[in-house]
């Protein structure tokens, strides 16, 4: 086995595999540009720390269940003439988060409630926050069924560990009291 094999062999067992997979090209560019040990090292080092950002960034982002990815800067805001456009920029600096204020996206149906819901998780699962987005319907059945299964603390307890939780379409669907109840336990505990 050459130097490069092993070496690129025991970068991937200590699950460094950004810098295995460019230590050699990385190498060369160091001896050509005449880059000293340290920079070189500081460049591997730069690369992976990206790289395992951006796996943490995508693992947020397919936790959190979103049904699209959609942005802030997609929103057409000419459609919306009354949305302040500020506002929304604010808001998805995630200072709410913080502050552990609630925000409520109130509007006809095609306003771009959804859109805006989603950009903000967006903007929280890049910043690596714990985001989880449900449909209205499908999360009161899950309590529902964990209540039947007499397990409501679980889920309740999970979901309140989150950053975030985004329940669309809740204006749009019949409660009966019983699923009423179950909500407002959930946005009791959280």
């Amino acid at each position: 086995m050459s130097e490069i094999e092993r070496l690129r062999s025991q970068l991937k067992r200590l699950s460094l595999h950004s810098t295995a997979q460019i230590f050699e090209e990385e190498a060369l560019k160091a001896c050509k540009g005449q880059l000293s040990y340290t920079a070189f090292l500081a460049r591997l080092i730069d690369e992976e720390v990206a790289a395992k950002v951006d796996r943490s960034i995508i693992t947020h982002i397919t936790k959190a269940r979103l049904p699209m990815l959609r942005t802030l800067e997609e929103f057409d805001f000419t459609f919306q003439p009354c949305l302040p456009p500020a506002r929304l920029r604010k808001l998805a600096e995630l200072g709410f988060l913080d502050r552990a204020e609630n925000v409520l996206f109130v509007g006809r149906p095609g306003v771009g409630k959804s859109h805006l819901s989603i950009a903000i998780a967006l903007r929280a699962c890049q910043a690596r926050k714990r985001v989880l987005f449900f449909q209205a319907m499908d999360l009161l059945e899950d309590l529902l069924a964990a209540e039947v299964s007499h397990g409501l603390g679980k889920p309740i307890e999970s979901l309140g560990r989150l950053d975030l939780l985004i329940v669309d379409e809740l204006g749009y669907i019949p409660m009966d009291a019983r699923r009423a109840n179950l909500f407002f336990q959930l946005v009791n505990h959280m």
